[in-house]
């Protein structure tokens, strides 16, 4: 269970049963209780109020006119919306961009510090362009929705990815690789890594992956990406 399900959950027990206590969380959310008291310190710094009563007997207790009062945006949806913008402004098809400027202006500056800290290294990685057109899209496929829940972790933790990956010939290989960049070639999205095997950089289209994971504790270094002069940063992009 992610931490927005885990807490999601902590926040429904607590107005179900009105009180409950830390061990009884840990066991239905299936977390430790260092886990679940770190969960209840987030859900306060975001407005709910968590009544402690100590002793034998007590527990805890959300006021039920508690309500959230900061945005429960993680990294990864607030990165997706800034991803979708970019997109369709490097394919020159954003009506109303600076209406949507200052929505996302506004999401960013709602987040936590170390959430804005995440989210601008994650942006860091992100890099724009145009397809070239030989380029052929008729087989394009849909991009797998744990695609970037798994790329934020890898990324910001410089973790290995393992995936599988079809080929323009429809062949599946098993590949582990070093995330460095996630490249926009409107339409088609690719990840940009080191591949340790084949001792290079290779372009993987993500509508090609499958099953992404990050590997626990195979961490790697950040590599200077040679990008053709057309590509882009997205925080170089014209607003």
């Amino acid at each position: 269970m992610n931490i927005r399900l885990r807490q999601d959950a902590i926040v429904r027990s607590l107005r179900r049963n009105g009180t409950s206590t830390i061990a009884s969380l840990a066991e239905e959310v299936g977390a430790s209780r260092r886990t679940v008291l770190r969960d209840i310190s987030a859900l306060r710094d975001e407005g709910f109020v968590i009544h402690s009563e100590p002793g034998r007997g007590g527990g805890l207790q959300l006021d039920p006119q508690s309500v959230q009062t900061t945005a429960r945006l993680s990294v990864a949806e607030v990165f997706a919306l800034l991803i979708s913008v970019a997109s369709m402004r490097a394919a020159g098809n954003l009506p109303f961009s600076s209406l949507a400027d200052a929505g996302l202006a506004k999401i960013e500056k709602a987040l936590p510090s170390d959430k804005v800290r995440d989210l601008r290294r994650f942006l860091d990685c992100l890099y724009v362009g145009k397809l070239a057109p030989q380029v052929d899209i008729s087989n394009m496929g849909v991009m797998d929705p744990a695609l970037l829940p798994a790329f934020e972790t890898a990324f910001l933790q410089r973790l290995h990815l393992r995936f599988q990956y079809r080929d323009a010939k429809g062949a599946v290989t098993s590949r582990q690789v070093e995330p460095q960049a996630m490249l926009i070639l409107p339409p088609l999205w690719y990840l940009v890594a080191w591949d340790p095997a084949r001792n290079d950089f290779r372009h993987f289209r993500m509508d090609r992956i499958s099953e992404p994971k990050y590997v626990e504790g195979a961490t790697f270094r950040r590599r200077h990406v040679p990008f053709e002069d057309e590509v882009s940063p997205i925080r170089d992009l014209p607003r």
